[in-house]
């Protein structure tokens, strides 16, 4: 099934269904443009036999980013370096859409910039949440603004190359904070109703669509739930799914957590536990059910058996992410030798803020490894990459406060 070629609705087709998902990966040039050994690294994987992927986050505006050294795409950005990328991307018969994103509040106090949210309600990461700026709430004037960036980029990655995009509205950026009720406290018609709080995703799929045309891919990334209690959870993913089935969207991939409770991690914040690879599986089976557009899940899959029982399981679509940041062949290995196990890093660290930001530390160490064409290694240290990782934003975070002129 794995091997097996999947037409979206919009008509393109896509060789296989193993997914390239998005990592962050700081490797933008100092223009935030797709540096070199970006091209590079997305170049390997599409040689590396996935059918689709899908970037890192690439951000809507300059003024707020989920980290430093981020790929930037706005409306006046030259297209010269994203026309590069898009074709290393899509060799090999590889389908490759870019995913666009605003942080909203998710933003650390040392960027500088915008820090925007629902409502005026700041991450808790316990001792460590000083570390994050605190959000002001969003005037219509703003949430106007960034539904046009959406468009904008969209409209961009398209004109660039790329089949598509994904709207990114999980893991606690800035759409999911407007889809949570624990981060969404407005009285107007963008909170309140889960219908009021899903309305600002609602509105950027469907100017995408206009904007781009049907024969672009249009997806959407979604929590399948946010595993904090009183948090957007699987009943309110049911019923936006039930609300996109009305609209043009090619898949939707189905993720969850964010800061607080880093479940794309394989850590929950609430009293579920997480299946230890296709962390997702049982919420998208559920989900599933009430979808009319292919659906994707990700989390931890390593095995060539786990991916098949996410299509056996009624998913359209497997996702992979730090098992091919490890091996990037990891799709074209499994078809002479299904029984061969990717590699996933796992930090278990009592301090759990800590332990995911080594654990991303160690997926980024070997990215950029792949980007200047060196092998990867599943022996890294995760405190040394971790220091160094935080040595690296550090250095990044000077760059890019002198690029916006803040620092």
């Amino acid at each position: 099934m794995l091997f097996t070629p999947i037409t979206l609705p919009c008509g393109q087709v896509i060789k296989n269904r193993a997914v390239k998902a998005a990592m962050e990966e700081n490797m933008a040039d100092k223009h935030h443009f797709p540096s070199p050994e970006l091209k590079t690294l997305y170049k390997t994987w599409a040689h590396g036999e996935v059918g689709l992927i899908i970037s890192g986050n690439v951000m809507v505006d300059k003024m707020a980013m989920t980290g430093p050294g981020g790929v930037v795409l706005e409306k006046n950005t030259p297209l010269h370096e994203f026309r590069d990328w898009a074709r290393e991307a899509k060799q090999n018969d590889c389908k490759a859409i870019l995913q666009i994103n605003h942080p909203g509040r998710q933003v650390m106090k040392a960027m500088g910039g915008k820090v925007l949210a629902p409502s005026a309600i700041a991450v808790n990461i316990g001792k460590h949440s000083n570390l994050l700026a605190p959000p002001k709430a969003m005037s219509e004037e703003e949430i106007q603004d960034v539904i046009q960036r959406f468009i904008y980029t969209a409209v961009n990655a398209k004109e660039a190359g790329f089949d598509g995009v994904q709207i990114h509205a999980a893991h606690g950026y800035l759409l999911s904070q407007f889809l949570s009720p624990l981060t969404n406290k407005r009285t107007d018609k963008w909170g309140g109703s889960p219908e009021n709080r899903a309305r600002i995703v609602y509105q950027i799929i469907t100017k995408v669509r206009d904007a781009v045309g049907e024969h672009s891919i249009v997806a959407l990334k979604m929590n399948s739930a946010d595993f904090q209690r009183g948090g957007f959870d699987v009943e309110d993913a049911i019923d936006v799914v039930k609300h996109l089935n009305t609209l043009n969207i090619d898949f939707i991939e189905l993720s969850g957590g964010s800061y607080e409770a880093p479940a794309m991690q394989g850590k929950s914040g609430d009293e579920r536990t997480l299946a230890r690879e296709a962390y997702f599986l049982k919420f998208a089976t559920q989900i599933s059910e009430h979808a009319k557009m292919p659906l994707m899940t990700t989390g931890g899959i390593k095995r060539f058996e786990t991916a098949q029982s996410v299509l056996e399981n009624g998913v359209d679509l497997v996702g992979m992410a730090s098992a091919l940041a490890y091996e990037p062949s990891l799709i074209s290995a499994w078809k002479s030798s299904p029984e061969h196990v990717g590699f996933v890093p796992h930090v278990s660290w009592k301090d759990k803020a800590m332990s995911g930001l080594a654990t991303m530390a160690l997926v980024k160490r070997q990215l950029r490894k792949l980007g200047n064409n060196q092998p990867t290694n599943p022996k890294c240290s995760p405190l040394l990459s971790l220091i160094l990782d935080q040595l690296r934003i550090k250095r990044l975070t000077k760059t890019y406060r002198k690029w916006i002129g803040v620092g």
